[in-house]
């Protein structure tokens, strides 16, 4: 099974789409990941702030704390491997994400 996993700054609740001022490419990341994982492909996320444990836990996180700090995640892994860190995902990565993961998802059934 394909797998992302997403290693979000602090955020309010798990999804930063909440209070006053939604960054709008929050909600767009969040339909991307429900597509996604309604596909197949396993979705883990987790928020600095209510998760801080699955941070230290990796060291390829903890690590990349370390040396770059906080103000650069999100730090997003494909299958394990680091994908994109400080911004989320723009409509061509999500759209390259998709083909890539659901067409190996489909594949290894």
């Amino acid at each position: 099974m394909k797998i992302i996993q997403v290693y979000d700054p602090p955020m309010c609740c798990s999804t930063g789409v909440c209070g006053p001022s939604v960054d709008p490419v929050l909600p767009q990341f969040a339909g991307f990941l429900h597509q996604i994982q309604s596909r197949g492909v396993r979705v883990e996320r987790y928020n600095l702030a209510q998760q801080p444990l699955a941070f230290v836990q990796n060291p390829v996180v903890k690590a990349f704390l370390a040396s770059e700090g906080a103000e650069k995640l999100p730090l997003i892994f494909i299958d394990g491997e680091i994908a994109l860190h400080g911004m989320y995902p723009d409509h061509a990565h999500r759209a390259e994400w998709i083909r890539r993961l659901v067409r190996e998802s489909a594949n290894a059934l």
